[in-house]
């Protein structure tokens, strides 16, 4: 793996200075690895990590797991590939252990995403199952701790 990729997994806002002193490159190295890098689909976009608790914005995050029967000459992948292009769809993974599929789906609503399992994912052909855990708080997003606000601490309790 390019040893500038843990740095911009990091920090993708560092600086092409700041990356060429932390990997020993120059900065037109730095530049032209990351133009590479992009061209080449290893780099597939940049995002900001948002707090949750402090966007106006309320949102309902859901993880679903998704049990599938398999495709004849595709397995998993043309359901995952299909589930996977629903806009509220966050992420699709392939899972070992008990279900096939986890999907992360971000809805307005509990409603909104209620609905998504029940008309859309829960009646495709081949989805067996599905169990729906709603995210209640984040405490770590993308590897970035969400850092509590200062307030006062609880008391302890004594016996």
């Amino acid at each position: 793996m390019d040893k500038i990729l843990p740095l911009l997994r990091k920090n993708a806002r560092a600086s092409i200075a700041d990356l060429a002193k932390a990997s020993n490159l120059s900065e037109a190295e730095v530049s032209s690895r990351i133009e590479k890098l992009e061209g080449s689909g290893v780099i597939l976009g940049y995002q900001a990590i948002l707090d949750p608790e402090k966007i106006a914005r309320e949102e309902v995050t859901a993880v679903i797991e998704v049990k599938l029967t398999p495709e004849r000459d595709g397995g998993f992948n043309k359901l995952a590939e299909r589930i996977s292009k629903f806009p509220e769809v966050q992420g699709c993974y392939l899972m070992s252990g008990g279900y096939d599929l986890m999907v992360v789906v971000e809805g307005r609503t509990l409603h909104e995403v209620a609905g998504f399992v029940s008309e859309k994912l829960s009646t495709m052909k081949g989805v067996v199952s599905t169990a729906t855990h709603f995210r209640l708080r984040a405490y770590k997003e993308n590897g970035v701790e969400l850092k509590k606000e200062n307030g006062p601490e609880r008391l302890s309790v004594a016996p």
